[in-house]
């Protein structure tokens, strides 16, 4: 029989992609009935009959693949709810590897550059990052084949294979004259869910959970072994960003950090009964202080990992409310390696609330990129263990709000025109990677030179919107230079250790610690006994 998974996830829109949700059972079984099948069989006759009309008589050759697959189906999902969704073959392959956490090819991150593709990164120790390819090159063959004109996926299409079999990628460098070719052997390459940890400050832990696959509860658990958990005496829980995944994951990173037994979730649907995820392990006695954070597009699973947090109190949550997704998906596998996700289930914190926002009376577009974060539902109101009020219907709101200042148009300019990687593959064209250190900042000369680099681009920014974002201009270039010189994990700790909204968190430490113990003294008390507290300094 086959496999059938639920998900709890958010679509590309929102997030990096549409990813899985928890494996609870066997596929998808029984059917029910409709429960008018004779008003059933008129609808589909009708539609039989529209789409012969179409495929005989529209001004184009009208494809199955198009008219169903890309029209009628999703056309049918977008009617019941916005996560419902169909996975055509492409879509259902890409949909099990962000599942699995890994795919097989070359390892690197690319984007478009005019017609061609440029190498954004390659992945440390990744089999590009081996040969040699840079950031800024860009693809002009792979295996002979051009790549002018092709999408980016295309070419990361061409450039993915079976492991041990080789492809051939040919570059333009800034600065080298003529291409350069590189023969790669294919390989296995790991998609991290978890950022490697580190002490951002003597005790303090920084744990970045990006999404949750099948791995993310074997890496959260390595990344904490590695460091020596016994020597954390306070965890930074960054979940920005995290468009959700398995809902089975979600609840292990949840119930590490947890009591044993307390509840985790819960979820219940017309066709299926409740069903409660309670703590099985625990935090076995860790009980250092947690800040948790969050933003607009932490959505799904990493919204049950923070409502579960913030319900018995466990962790203080800053940032911006989370995107406000409760419904649970079932994908039910369909004939030639095509996939349905289905909502079959609403989910509830601890506390009891739906934090789903409300879907109806609006467009598609309007509920991706809400603009009224403040949404809640004054009905549905839960209170946490030590007593404080959390509504449903908007996501989760944090214990403490953050806004990331706005960007500007100059910001934007730079970004979209990949300014900062440009100038870091002409900078190193004429300068030694060799010289830079960790402790490596631009200086004036480097400024200076990004200027002229940016009028030879025709990419002038005026001299007082270049000063009003200067500050910000150099820490982009210093990320550029640092994934060039060293790799992209190296300039990711740069940005992270000066990163605002880190800052707080470290700073939001001693609220999440009297949070803790406080829900520890309720605890002793409900339970007539004593428990030692954990000291913070």
């Amino acid at each position: 029989m086959a496999n059938w998974r639920k998900f709890v996830f958010v679509p590309s829109i929102v997030g990096v992609c549409a990813i899985i949700g928890g494996m609870l059972g066997p596929g998808a079984g029984d059917v029910s009935a409709a429960s008018n099948g004779t008003e059933l069989d008129a609808s589909i006759r009708t539609f039989s009959k529209v789409y012969a009309l179409v495929e005989e008589n529209f001004a184009d050759k009208v494809t199955a693949d198009r008219a169903v697959y890309k029209g009628a189906i999703p056309g049918m999902l977008r009617t019941l709810d916005p996560h419902s969704s169909f996975f055509d073959p492409k879509d259902f392959q890409q949909l099990r590897e962000e599942q699995k956490g890994h795919y097989f090819g070359v390892g690197m991150q690319v984007a478009p550059k005019g017609n061609r593709t440029m190498v954004i990164a390659p992945f440390p120790g990744s089999p590009a990052y081996k040969a040699g390819l840079r950031p800024g090159d860009v693809i002009m063959l792979v295996n002979d084949k051009s790549t002018e004109n092709l999408r980016t996926d295309e070419v990361a299409d061409l450039l993915r294979g079976p492991k041990g079999t080789p492809v051939q990628v040919t570059v333009a460098r800034e600065g080298t004259e003529g291409q350069l070719s590189f023969n790669i052997i294919r390989d296995e390459i790991p998609r991290k869910s978890v950022q490697d940890a580190f002490f951002v400050k003597p005790g303090i832990v920084h744990l970045d959970i990006e999404q949750f696959n099948e791995n993310t509860s074997h890496e959260v658990e390595e990344n904490l072994k590695r460091l020596g958990e016994n020597n954390i005496k306070g965890l930074i829980l960054d979940m920005r960003e995290n468009p959700g995944g398995l809902l089975n994951e979600g609840v292990a990173i949840a119930d590490r950090f947890l009591q044993k037994g307390q509840t985790v979730v819960k979820h219940s649907g017309r066709a299926s009964a409740e069903k409660r995820y309670d703590a099985r392990r625990g935090s076995q006695g860790k009980d250092y202080p947690i800040v948790v954070l969050v933003n607009r597009f932490s959505a799904s699973a990493s919204e049950i990992v923070a409502g579960a947090l913030q319900d018995h109190d466990r962790g203080w949550v800053v940032g911006e409310n989370t995107f406000g997704k409760g419904l649970v998906q079932t994908v039910y596998p369909l004939a030639e390696n095509t996939g349905l996700a289905l909502t079959t289930a609403r989910y509830y914190t601890p506390s009891g609330r739906l934090i789903q926002r409300d879907y109806s009376n609006t467009s598609f577009f309007d509920y991706y990129y809400r603009k009224n974060l403040e949404q809640k539902n004054l009905n549905d109101v839960g209170t946490t263990d030590t007593g404080r009020k959390v509504y449903g219907g908007g996501g989760i709101a944090p214990d403490e709000k953050y806004e990331v200042p706005k960007g500007n148009r100059t910001q934007a300019i730079l970004v979209r025109s990949y300014a900062f990687l440009n100038f870091t593959a002409a900078y190193f064209s004429n300068h030694d990677r060799k010289a830079i250190t960790k402790e490596w900042a631009p200086d004036q000369n480097v400024v200076s030179e990004f200027q002229a680099f940016l009028k030879k681009q025709n990419t002038d920014v005026p001299q007082a919107d270049f000063t009003e974002n200067l500050d910000w201009i150099k820490q982009q270039i210093r990320r550029e230079v640092f994934i060039s010189a060293f790799n992209m994990e190296d300039s990711r700790r740069m940005v992270v250790e000066t990163d605002p909204m880190v800052l707080k968190a470290i700073e939001s430490l001693p609220k999440a610690k009297e949070l803790l113990d406080s829900a520890k003294k309720l605890m002793v008390r409900r339970n007539g006994g004593a428990r030692n507290t954990v000291a913070f300094d």
